[in-house]
């Protein structure tokens, strides 16, 4: 068994680094926010939050670059220094994420190389509790390319909330409320896909140990139950995690995109990206849930 990690982030200091490293790193060039409007969508009682890219050829440049640098090229080690927040553990550091598509949207990367789709571990979740109990937001894991996930190099990630002034956290928050639970994994009614949700009992609880102990055990029954992984050694099938202080949810993937709208761990959170006003209709066309379907296993 590995060692479990200490964690060096102090109480009460991460929002403030978030916020002095974002300053700088907008100063000095390092941040390249992506800048959108956006549009909420209803379907099955849920307000989808629909981002539209207004200008992609920041992120485009740079994936024009990262080709000509090879396919091994790992943008986290080395890590950008301009976009380090703070040291997490001994085996996780945050950074922000380079071409942010939400605010203060942060990346929790562990300090040597891992592959993205190798299973997490008690060190990756109790690195992502250190954060999400100062920054309550939704924390959430691409397993591989047909997650969503672009980089090779394992990452977690976390969004603070609110994703906009209109939601309090998540689009899906009142759907998540009529799930059915049966042997403590629930099922939405409406998400008609390999799907599984279980509880997380944060309450009053700020050790980040015991939550990442609870999160793991759920994470391996959520994994098993829904046939993405059944031995903790076998490389699993595609799927997206998300994590809130609530709640823990896994689907399984199939493809990375439908009808050219890609969809990684924050489209059945709800908030979908789109690249220009014809994705954006074939959208509203096809309804975000179908969306998901289809990408979905």
């Amino acid at each position: 068994m590995n060692k479990i990690a200490d964690i060096v982030l102090k109480p009460n200091s991460l929002w403030q680094k978030v916020k002095k490293t974002t300053e700088h790193a907008l100063s000095c060039g390092a941040l390249k926010s992506i800048p959108t409007e956006y549009e909420l969508i209803k379907d099955n009682d849920i307000d989808f939050l629909v981002r539209i890219v207004t200008n992609l050829d920041r992120k485009d440049n740079a994936k024009k670059q990262q080709k000509k640098l090879g396919k091994d090229f790992n943008p986290f080690l080395p890590y950008e220094k301009d976009l380090f927040v703070a040291d997490i553990s001994e085996t996780h550091v945050c950074l922000l994420n380079k071409f942010n598509v939400v605010d203060d949207h942060l990346l929790i990367i562990t300090r040597d190389f891992e592959e993205q789709e190798t299973l997490l571990t008690l060190n990756d979740f109790t690195a992502l509790w250190a954060c999400l109990l100062q920054v309550d937001g939704l924390g959430f894991y691409n397993s591989g390319k047909i997650a969503g996930s672009s980089q090779r190099h394992k990452h977690l990630q976390l969004v603070p909330f609110p994703l906009i002034p209109e939601l309090p956290k998540t689009p899906i928050d009142q759907i998540i409320a009529t799930a059915n639970y049966q042997d403590n994994i629930g099922q939405i009614p409406c998400f008609n896909f390999v799907h599984g949700i279980t509880k997380i009992l944060s309450q009053d609880n700020n050790n980040s140990l015991e939550l990442a102990q609870q999160s793991l055990e759920s994470y391996h029954y959520l994994l098993k139950s829904l046939n993405i992984a059944t031995k903790q050694e076998e490389k699993p099938e595609p799927y997206n995690l998300l994590i809130t202080r609530e709640w823990m949810m896994m689907v399984r993937r199939s493809q990375p995109k439908y009808e050219s709208i890609s969809v990684n761990s924050l489209g059945f959170a709800g908030a979908l990206l789109v690249k220009n006003e014809q994705q954006m209709q074939t959208l509203k066309t096809l309804k975000p849930l179908t969306i998901l379907e289809k990408v979905a296993s």
